[in-house]
């Protein structure tokens, strides 16, 4: 029996959906202070829709794009915790209109400028 949507899940079932163990979400919740789950009686959490989107935002940072745990937290407060990971469908250039990748080449070249130069390329 699947949950309804916007129903709290427990640290299993999240663990569960995304193929990690508990132990990962413990450890985030000290490195990530935004993901604050209710906790009841035994300390049992539950993770709330917001939270769900958190836990799925830096799963996705940390394992998909490959962040570390402050690149993370760097990203997370500098890009206030943007919940959605995916990148947005193109849109047509027709009429003048720019497509979402004309507009990540410049972000992605400013952001290699800045890692050049940080490892002194």
């Amino acid at each position: 029996m699947e949950k309804a949507e916007g129903a709290f899940l427990t640290i299993s079932e999240l663990a569960s959906e995304l193929d990690l163990p508990q132990h990962i979400l413990r450890y985030w919740e000290t490195r990530f202070t935004q993901l604050r789950p209710l906790q009841r009686s035994g300390n049992r959490r539950y993770y709330r829709p917001a939270d769900v989107a958190l836990v799925r935002r830096i799963n996705h940072l940390l394992n998909v794009e490959g962040f570390t745990v402050r690149g993370a937290q760097k990203a997370l407060a500098d890009g206030g915790g943007d919940s959605s990971p995916a990148m947005p469908a193109p849109t047509s250039a027709t009429n003048g209109e720019t497509t979402p990748s004309a507009e990540l080449l410049p972000r992605l070249e400013a952001i290699r400028a800045v890692l050049a130069k940080a490892i002194g390329e």
